[in-house]
């Protein structure tokens, strides 16, 4: 099962359930249905392709799963070596979870050279990506569009400083073969970006097929409509997996681990330069970020955004409180269900 990227960690993980039944990895994830993919013994088709449910169970493309006994179900859901969550976007969600993509190994932050460049998508971007557990890239797009890609990526390198940062043209073929190089491995690459930045071009290229549509964007603005609807687990040539995400317009904060002291490790090192340990950076005397502010050496708009990403943190921190809360009292102040309940 290596070439699905299984690996020890997965392995110690089925064993220590009992070895149940057949895992597989889930390549797709609709409405109640995991598409759940397998070896297979057919020479002609290398994989077993089964259709589960998985009402109840937690489950997102790239996890391996073992169905029930009777293949009608998801019976369980091995630990994840990374995922990347955000706050789920439907209406009416309160401090729930949605995993875009998991066990993903490197993550495609697409941004296309046809816009102005973003550096507060991208630094909310690299949160995510760096509490995902997986490696960030910043993937700039549609080169051919532009006489000189250089003042974007500059603007946009400000922010994701020690990121690889790569220009490429999928209609030109331009920076495929570098892409292509983060599955050595068998690892597992995931794009990530808003509609029509050209993440569907780049995937059929990286495929050697035109395996997911791609359509026109409008030219005033160039914004697209949504060319994939589903994320999809698709093999790649010469090994290694890539997940294909739709677009994605809104990317709100899920439960950080240390993703924002990683996106913004130049601001932190400036706080450890404060003259006071407890400085608000606000008036305070001795401040190494009101300093370099003045003297030009950090955007002030970047102190704006980490300041809004930590607040935007801690509301989501007080849901999940009053969330508790709300569901102890339901309890009469029971302690809920555990591990050991549910055997």
């Amino acid at each position: 099962m290596d070439r699905l990227g299984w690996d020890a960690g997965f392995d110690a993980s089925w064993n220590e359930l009992g070895a149940p039944g057949e895992p597989g990895r889930v390549s797709r994830v609709d409405r109640g249905w995991s598409t759940v993919l397998s070896l297979s013994d057919v020479t002609e088709d290398p994989f077993a392709v089964r259709r589960v449910r998985n009402i109840g169970a937690d489950v997102a493309v790239g996890d391996w799963v073992v169905p029930s006994a009777d293949e009608e179900r998801v019976e369980h859901v091995l630990p994840r070596h990374s995922a990347f969550v955000r706050r789920a976007s439907f209406e009416g969600s309160r401090a729930e979870s949605d995993t875009v993509a998991a066990n993903i190994d490197v993550v495609f932050l697409t941004h296309s050279l046809a816009l102005e460049p973003n550096q507060r998508r991208l630094e909310r971007e690299l949160v995510l990506a760096y509490d995902s557990g997986a490696d960030p890239v910043v993937v700039l797009t549609k080169a051919d569009l532009v006489d000189d890609p250089e003042p974007a990526r500059r603007e946009l390198v400000e922010v994701a400083d020690a990121v690889p940062v790569v220009v490429t043209s999928g209609r030109a073929r331009q920076g495929i073969d570098e892409l292509r190089a983060f599955a050595a491995g068998g690892r597992t690459l995931v794009f990530l970006g808003a509609s029509g930045v050209g993440k569907s071009t780049l995937v059929n290229e990286l495929l050697g097929a035109q395996v997911q549509a791609t359509t026109e964007v409008r030219s005033g603005d160039q914004r697209g409509r949504h060319t994939t609807v589903a994320a999809e687990l698709l093999e790649l040539p010469g090994g290694g997996w890539l997940v294909d995400t739709p677009g994605v317009r809104t990317l709100s904060l899920w439960f950080s681990g240390s993703g924002i002291e990683r996106a913004f490790a130049d601001v932190f090192e400036l706080m450890d330069h404060c003259r006071f340990r407890d400085c608000r950076h606000d008036r305070e005397p001795g401040c190494a970020v009101r300093a370099a502010i003045d003297d030009g050496s950090l955007d002030p708009d970047r102190w704006t955004s980490l300041e809004r990403l930590v607040a935007e943190e801690a509301a989501l921190e007080g849901e999940q409180r009053t969330k508790d809360r709300l569901a102890d009292r339901r309890r009469g102040g029971r302690p809920g269900p555990t591990a050991a309940d549910d055997d």
